[in-house]
């Protein structure tokens, strides 16, 4: 049964290749160029708009044909914008329920830069306009260039490990704190040299109105190499059942593959009777085969109960991503699950076709 469905994955991606060929920026960009994430996003702990930097980047050196014209996302003086939309197709193999295949518009985006006063005060928003709508981000950020700090102050997202793209993967689900789960609060960085240290204060509700006193504070710290990265994060959301959060992280270049990896602990009391401790982890290969191509290859692994054994759960992707042109990438690829014999729904696997725009 295992090799027939090995078989079917490796046939269903090859068919996939074949009739399609593939985001927008991932942490594997920052460990392949050596650069920091600030480099390319407003945010300073990544996602969302791009700078002028991470703008002709995109299109001068991940693009497979670079355009005669450079767009750097400005507009006027006093405003920059930018956007992602991304849209799947996408079918899903179970052993015991209906196999299904679907088209779905994942995420229409738009981001809104207005730097009120040069390398001093920019306001920010990041609006969802499709297929729901949502404001995912709105702050403003002042930068204190003397010190190589900077303060944000609104809705924002969580300084906690690697920022991928994928809200899917376990961890970025179980640790909650993901694109879907911005919160209100302040946040403070400084940037000097190799280091990065970033603390935020927030509500602890995801953006939901607040009931009481107890706070959520997120850490971050990581040293950043031109070859490497290391980094550490950690998380406290106080109150009646409070949930504690450790992670380390790590990036690795080797010629033309980029690695990523991060391993989290979580100790949930709002979970079971005695509250729950919970593992994940995470690894990422990344082939640049050559520009405007890269392989990526990646494992998750979930550990639901730390007291239960033979809980646990993987993922493995197979996915190839093809740039052909500015401002378009083309996703290709297969998901393999394995989880408990008696959930179907853990042990289906996924193939699927992405388009996505970005500017």
């Amino acid at each position: 049964m295992i090799e027939h469905r090995m078989w079917r994955l490796v046939l269903a991606f090859l068919l996939f290749v074949a009739a399609a060929a593939p985001l927008h920026a991932e942490p594997y960009f920052a460990v392949m160029t050596g650069q920091k994430c600030a480099a390319c996003h407003v945010n300073q702990t990544g996602g969302g708009k791009r700078t002028q930097f991470g703008n002709i980047f995109a299109q001068s050196q991940l693009s497979a044909r670079a355009p005669a014209k450079m767009w750097d996302g400005t507009v006027m003086e006093y405003l920059a914008i930018g956007g992602n939309l991304r849209g799947t197709a996408s079918g899903v193999d179970s052993d015991e329920a209906d196999d299904t295949f679907e088209f779905d518009l994942d995420e229409a985006l738009i981001y809104l830069e207005v730097p009120l006063l040069a390398d001093r005060l920019t306001l920010y928003v990041d609006e969802q306009v499709g297929p729901t709508t949502l404001n995912r981000e709105a702050f403003a950020l002042l930068r204190f260039p003397d010190a190589n700090a900077y303060l944000k102050v609104g809705k924002m997202f969580l300084p906690f490990g690697l920022r991928l793209e994928d809200d899917s993967e376990f961890i970025r689900q179980v640790p909650g704190i993901n694109y879907t789960t911005p919160d209100d609060g302040l946040e403070a960085g400084v940037d000097i040299d190799q280091w990065t240290l970033q603390l935020a204060l927030t509500n602890g509700t995801a953006g939901g109105a607040e009931s009481n006193r107890g706070k959520q504070w997120s850490a971050l710290a990581s040293w950043t190499q031109a070859r490497w990265r290391l980094g550490a994060s950690a998380n406290n959301n106080a109150g009646d059942d409070s949930r504690t959060m450790y992670g380390a992280f790590a990036g690795l270049k080797t010629g033309p593959v980029s690695w990523l990896g991060e391993l989290d602990f979580i100790s949930d009391d709002s979970l079971g009777t005695d509250g729950r401790d919970q593992w994940t982890s995470f690894v990422e290969a990344n082939w640049w085969i050559r520009k405007g191509h890269n392989l990526k290859l990646t494992y998750g692994w979930f550990d639901p109960d730390d007291d239960v054994d033979e809980d646990e759960r993987a993922r493995y992707s197979l996915v190839y991503e093809y740039f052909p042109f500015a401002f378009v990438q083309l996703r290709a690829g297969v998901r393999s699950n394995d989880g408990i014999p008696q959930n179907d729904a853990q042990n289906a696997d996924l193939a699927f076709i992405q388009l996505h725009a970005y500017f």
